[in-house]
């Protein structure tokens, strides 16, 4: 239980001191008696661990997990919704409302949080926050994420006006990459010395569960309970305090884990998955794990790679593509979708810790049409599917066009399926894929190939197809018109690399993208049929999301991570047994 006793902060200085010399001298970690009446979470990176833990230049998920614990956002988000929820824990959004013409948000924000040394949060935190990042000395790349913000004003203390170039339904996405910093501490230092500020690897001032306490970079990173944290619930942090040890790589990172030389891991390999299942079951830990935000993909590029033409011409009007000679025709494509077995692949490339997606959109978004199944595996239909195409099987088992729609006669079905070299999960997929397809009657000449040479083929157009994937962000939103409108087929950058357009999905999108209000109820059944357009059109064959994983050790008490969430409730959390 938490107690600001002085017993319990040189019990922690103990603990500490007792990380410090492990990690020096490269034994493992191991928690002792002498750690705090509570215990101490310990959740290691692997890598080089953080550079900064600045919320003004926190770009990563090794910063991002430990500026969470001890900075709050501008709007929180709801465990169960997935989604931004006024008044969440850890947001100061308590209300917004957005302006008639869908360009300004007007926040109006909760007064009781105040920093650790007893300073109100206000609107100029937020407003200072916008300002570092915006500013071009400052070189923080969390610039890039508010391009589209005009103008940020704090005209009272909880009332924070947020004014954006155009209207869109991302506009809560986006004014949420404002961090939350204390102007009070950093208002006197130049924006170009913000970043090799003192403040950036030693925050004095904080206001999560947790505050800073000591950094060693590429080693240890220390955070102690914060027990002026605003949102207990019952008075106190169960945890004393929390620790990030940098570990060389995933498979020392499990094997701490399972010794319990550590206490909590993220996202661990998912070729180890299956022994941390067993150890759950055998209850030496628990497991939370979900349909993540990592999606892959086969994309088809539907225009002929030897002539690639931008989607729009100058003046915006559609530019009718010539089609590719084998993705051109849509009933190829799903023959191609029902001759691939996902799911083997889901368990050949990922150890069966993926989720099958039907569409573009992820499972667990809110605007998921849970109705729509993926296309089930039926090589038999393909197979006819193909023959009705153009395509029958040739004398040497190779299919050949046979009035096709858009190859000459005696085209073999033959095509070039890239990925990046390295990957080995992709290249995985190639290795099933090319060898499913082979059962069909299709040669795939599968290349894995340097990262850089890939993607400059890719966006050139100038490629077959392509395994690929993409990150959402969380919260979700499932706006997609830089994938696949035209307007973003722009050969040599465009993300529609695969020249799709079909004018009701554009106009679809761009619905979606503007609904007065911005409700999700709204949105939702208009995303819906954009998922069953796409997902009949088959720009991309879709494969699956890689399942998030939080897992803790059976000592972590009123573990309660949720989707997304891991650090959920996190100041119920407490460590028995050390």
């Amino acid at each position: 239980m938490f107690k600001s006793s002085f017993k319990r902060l040189v019990g922690l200085a103990t603990a500490i001191m007792i990380l410090a010399l492990l990690a020096t001298t490269a034994r493992p970690l191991v928690v002792r008696a002498q750690d705090p009446e509570g215990g101490v979470l310990i959740e290691p990176t692997f890598g080089s661990g953080p550079d900064t833990l600045s919320p003004l230049f926190c770009n990563d998920n090794t910063c991002s997990k430990l500026t969470g614990l001890m900075f709050p956002l501008l709007i929180g988000v709801d465990a169960e919704t997935q989604y931004f929820a006024k008044g969440a824990r850890n947001g100061l959004a308590t209300d917004w409302s957005l302006s008639d013409d869908g360009l300004s948000l007007t926040f109006t924000l909760r007064s009781d949080m105040k920093w650790s040394d007893g300073t109100p949060i206000t609107s100029a935190d937020a407003l200072f926050g916008y300002q570092v990042i915006t500013n071009e000395d400052a070189q923080s790349p969390l610039i890039s994420g508010v391009t589209n913000i005009a103008s940020v004003e704090a005209p009272d203390p909880t009332t924070l006006v947020v004014t954006f170039k155009s209207a869109d339904c991302t506009a809560l996405g986006t004014a949420n990459v404002i961090p939350i910093a204390p102007k009070h501490i950093l208002e006197n230092v130049a924006p170009a010395d913000m970043q090799a500020d003192s403040f950036s690897t030693a925050p004095m001032v904080s206001a999560g569960p947790f505050k800073f306490d000591s950094y060693r970079a590429s080693d240890t990173t220390t955070l102690v309970a914060n027990p002026d944290y605003v949102d207990l619930e019952d008075g106190k942090i169960n945890a004393g305090g929390f620790i990030q040890p940098v570990v060389p790589d995933q498979t020392v990172l499990v094997q701490q884990f399972l010794a319990h030389e550590v206490n909590m891991i993220d996202a661990p390999a998912v070729s180890r998955r299956a022994e941390l299942r067993a150890d759950a079951d055998a209850g030496n830990s628990q497991i939370f794990d979900f349909p993540g935000n990592a999606w892959d993909y086969i994309a088809l590029n539907m225009a002929n790679p030897a002539n690639p033409q931008p989607g729009l011409d100058a003046n915006g009007n559609v530019i009718e593509q010539e089609p590719h000679p084998i993705f051109g025709d849509v009933a190829v494509r799903k023959a191609l979708a029902l001759g691939i077995d996902v799911e083997s692949i889901i368990k050949g490339a990922v150890f069966g810790e993926g989720t099958r997606m039907s569409s573009f959109i992820i499972s667990g978004s809110w605007a998921e049409d849970k109705s729509l199944k993926p296309i089930a595996f039926d090589p038999a239909a393909a197979a006819k599917m193909l023959d009705e195409a153009g395509w029958p099987m040739g004398p040497d088992g190779i299919r050949v066009a046979k009035g096709a729609k858009y190859a000459p006669d005696g085209t073999p079905f033959k095509f070039t399926l890239l990925t990046n070299q390295g990957n080995s999960r992709r290249e995985a997929i190639g290795t099933i894929v090319k060898d499913q397809l082979a059962q069909l009657g299709i040669e795939v000449d599968f290349q894995p190939i340097d990262f850089n040479v890939l993607n400059d083929l890719v966006r050139s157009q100038n490629f077959d197809a392509r395994i690929g994937g993409w990150i959402n962000s969380f919260p979700d939103d499932p706006d997609a018109t830089a994938l696949f409108l035209p307007e973003a087929d722009i050969p040599g950058s465009g993300n529609n690399f695969v020249s799709y357009s079909n004018p009701e999905v554009t106009k679809l999108m761009k619905e979606a993208l503007t609904v007065p209000g911005c409700a999700l109820d709204d949105r939702t059944p208009i995303y819906h049929q954009i998922q069953e357009i796409m997902a009949d059109d088959l720009p991309y064959i879709w494969l699956f999301t890689v399942n998030g994983w939080y897992g803790a050790t059976s000592e972590v008490q009123d573990f309660t991570p949720a989707a997304n969430l891991f650090y959920n409730r996190v100041e119920h959390w407490r460590v028995e047994g050390q």
